[in-house]
């Protein structure tokens, strides 16, 4: 049984999860260190699942590995230096390391520091890392023995998957590269989407995670063009997901005007689409956002906010916040804070600004001193702890569905509604919970609330 605070880091998505890990006789073995966010633990999968198709068996540690794939973040200076910490661990206990991910497409960057890598690749580039493991580790399969299930190889538990709609960003906000490292957006066709999701729920999958660089403009690239049924606009797939039988939840939204259409369906259980939004806003200051190359309106976000309330109520709205960006003064950061007075997110992440190399941002004067942005970071996330122990306080006594994560000899740890796995809180039912298995989606009543978690009953 976990309890939060959750790691608020918004680049870092849960950690991997393998399952069987069994090898035949002189099957190659490829271990996988996945860093970063969702999106990238979702191109570990796609590689694990190329290789499980050709024979290779997954390692668990490094000692049963030939080799090991590092799949690296690239998006803070803090998390390159993690990832380069995690090249150097695979090297040591390993020898033979094969490098992808964001970080990747800074290869000099990466054989300086270390130069005895055995190649590096960039970001979904899935052709060139299978090469790269031919090279060092030829493939053995035995077409009678090496079976791989319809639904691939998943690194998070059965009862939930991540599901990536598109690749790339066409935003250029000042403080990230990820489009540098990315691209431009690029949309899967909407049929391809579905179809994905429908063999993940039938191989088991009860919640399905939807990310992208920007969730909301999906099929924009592609003129929201309609095939074999599906439409490839953000509101058609939501509403196609949502009748597969699974939850459904949107992360990484941003507020455009058609968000609004999505709202009625969240408002509606039968929809399957859950009444969740997770959107960086990034900070509310309209100077602030406009020095970050952001859309500037937080007036107008306020009032959309409570628009979306009031078509569902129930709505849980999660973001992430930067603090200390360049140029930030103390009015500007309380008006922030007062601007979270009014629009009380239900979960909040946030993190000290840092120079990444490549960034536009590093360019801008008056950088905020470290101090200061500690002491910021400090007084933003004690503002967002009291507005989240008020809501989880509110719902004491209520009825909820919850799906339930894990359970041991303590408690089944679960989620409701409002709460995504591992970057938001969980439901803790401590009695009567023995017959409890990970999947099952269950009706509690709340009968205590803390800063980030519940704890409730199962209803008759």
């Amino acid at each position: 049984m976990s309890q939060n605070p959750p790691n608020l880091r918004p680049d870092l998505a849960p950690a991997p999860r393998l399952g069987d890990t069994s090898r035949r006789a002189g099957q190659p073995s490829l271990g996988m260190v996945s860093l970063g966010c969702p999106k990238a633990l979702v191109d570990s999968e796609r590689i694990l699942t190329r290789l499980r198709a050709e024979g290779y068996a997954i390692s668990p540690d490094y000692a049963g590995a030939d080799a090991v794939i590092v799949n690296t973040c690239g998006f803070l200076d803090s998390a390159k230096a993690e990832s380069l910490s995690a090249i150097g661990e695979a090297l040591a206990e390993n020898g033979r390391v094969i490098v992808t991910g964001c970080l990747g497409a800074e290869p000099d960057y990466i054989t300086g520091a270390h130069p005895k890598v055995l190649a590096v690749t960039g970001p979904h580039q899935y052709e060139q890392v299978l090469d790269a493991v031919h090279r060092a580790v030829p493939p053995s399969p035995d077409p009678f023995v090496d079976l791989l299930p319809a639904s691939g190889v998943s690194l998070t538990p059965r009862h939930y998957s991540y599901l990536k709609i598109s690749e790339g960003c066409n935003h250029k906000c000042k403080f990230c590269i990820i489009p540098d490292m990315r691209g431009r957006l690029q949309s899967r066709p909407a049929h391809a989407v579905v179809r994905e999701a429908e063999k993940l729920v039938q191989a088991g999958v009860r919640e399905l995670l939807v990310i992208s660089q920007d969730t909301s403009a999906y099929g924009v690239d592609i003129k929201h063009m309609s095939e074999r049924d599906h439409r490839a606009h953000i509101t058609d797939l939501a509403r196609d997901l949502g009748s597969l039988g699974a939850w459904v939840r949107l992360h990484y939204v941003y507020p455009y005007p058609h968000v609004r259409d999505l709202i009625p369906l969240m408002a509606d259980p039968a929809s399957g689409l859950l009444p969740y939004l997770d959107i960086p806003f990034q900070h509310a200051h309209p100077d602030v956002l406009k020095r970050m190359a952001r859309p500037a309106a937080s007036a107008r976000t306020l009032d959309e906010i409570a628009a979306w309330r009031a078509t569902c109520p129930d709505i849980t709205l999660r973001s992430t916040f930067i603090v200390g960006y360049p140029g930030e003064t103390e009015a500007e950061f309380q008006y922030l804070l007062d601007w979270m007075d009014e629009a009380r997110l239900d979960r909040v992440g946030c993190f000290q600004y840092e120079n990444v190399a490549g960034a536009r941002s590093n360019d801008l004067p008056d950088h905020v001193p470290d101090e200061i942005k500690q002491d910021r970071w400090g007084r933003f996330m004690e503002k967002a702890q009291a507005i989240s122990e008020a809501k989880l306080a509110a719902k004491v006594g209520k009825t909820l569905q919850v799906i339930v994560d894990e359970v041991d000899e303590d408690a089944a740890t679960c989620r409701t509604w409002a709460d995504a796995p591992e970057i938001d809180g969980n439901l803790f039912i401590d009695e009567s919970f023995e017959h409890l298995t990970p999947g099952d989606i269950v009706t509690v009543e709340v009968d205590e609330a803390g800063e980030y978690d519940l704890w409730g009953r199962l209803t008759a």
